[in-house]
């Protein structure tokens, strides 16, 4: 069981290295407040589909839908908006580091709130996995940094990050008792991502300049948008709640950041530029933190 929720946890991080490598030229056609929903509304729609064939409706306890909405809440509303702020302040590069604090922020709650604890050998893995994950991030694409925070913007910047991650962290954490009263991944997952769809299209209904289409759709820019969003929101997303199910959230957790790593290879065969030699070493440092933690 714990080969399987470890190789969830991993594979979910190639999922979302695969999902974003997708996304890049839809994302930039259609516009982010059009991207978003078409992605939830079809990867929950694909979702309750399989819950219904499958049969796992009857696996979801309703009782726990305030967990369920707490998810939602703090990883698409306050998480996501937190996110897209600081990536308008202070670029990817740094958001993404931000975003790491995640691990252990999910660490402590689950400490505090599920009494689970971990060894020094854990503890020390997940140190590694971090450094190396930050290394990834810094040198793993071309360039610097796409903007540079001014000195007054930096602590809104650092305050905006630690929301984004604690919110997602925390969207995720909520939703381990519900797996652990044996509730099915995939059903967790098909509520959790229709009622954000529900969320993200009542906001889309708004009457905001925002929230318009800037392209016209067709069915092969849909396609276009939906597979990515499958693979992330979908197959990624059920994998790693599958992993929090079954171990320790922290290092499931950590395990499923490692899109950084992943995307290294996947832009060097897309553009044919070998990453920075740091990046390799910061890919290296993460898979020996990983491999520390299972030892």
């Amino acid at each position: 069981m714990v080969v399987l929720a470890v190789s969830s946890a991993v594979a979910a991080s190639f999922g979302w290295a695969c999902g974003s490598m997708l996304a890049h030229t839809p994302v930039k056609t259609v516009g982010v407040f059009e991207f978003t929903p078409i992605q939830l509304l079809t990867s929950g729609g694909i979702l309750c589909a399989l819950c219904t064939a499958l049969g796992y409706w009857q696996s979801v306890d309703w009782t726990q839908w305030p967990a369920f909405a707490m998810s939602v809440i703090l990883s698409v509303i306050i998480g996501n908006l937190a996110m897209m702020e600081c990536l308008r302040r202070a670029g990817p590069r740094k958001t993404e580091l931000l975003i790491s604090l995640k691990t252990p922020i999910v660490a402590v709650l689950a400490f505090v709130f599920l009494d689970e604890t971990l060894s020094l050998g854990e503890i020390a893995g997940i140190a590694i996995a971090l450094f190396g994950i930050c290394l990834a991030i810094l040198f793993g694409g071309p360039g610097q940094d796409e903007k540079s925070a001014t000195s007054g913007d930096l602590p809104l910047i650092i305050v905006l990050g630690i929301i984004a991650a604690a919110s997602q962290g925390f969207g995720f954490l909520i939703l381990k008792p519900v797996l652990s009263a044996d509730t099915e991944p995939l059903a967790a997952s098909a509520v959790r991502i229709t009622g954000a769809a529900f969320v993200v299209s009542l906001v889309g209904l708004m009457p905001l300049a925002a929230v318009r289409p800037i392209a016209k759709m067709n069915w092969l820019l849909l396609l276009r948008v939906s597979v990515p969003g499958f693979i992330g929101y979908g197959i990624s997303v059920l994998l790693l709640l599958y992993a929090y199910a079954h171990y320790d959230a922290a290092i499931a957790t950590v395990l499923g950041s490692l899109s950084p790593v992943f995307i290294l290879p996947l832009l060097w065969f897309r553009t044919g530029n070998m990453p920075h030699p740091l990046a390799w070493g910061g890919a290296i440092l993460s898979l020996s933190g990983a491999t520390v933690i299972l030892l």
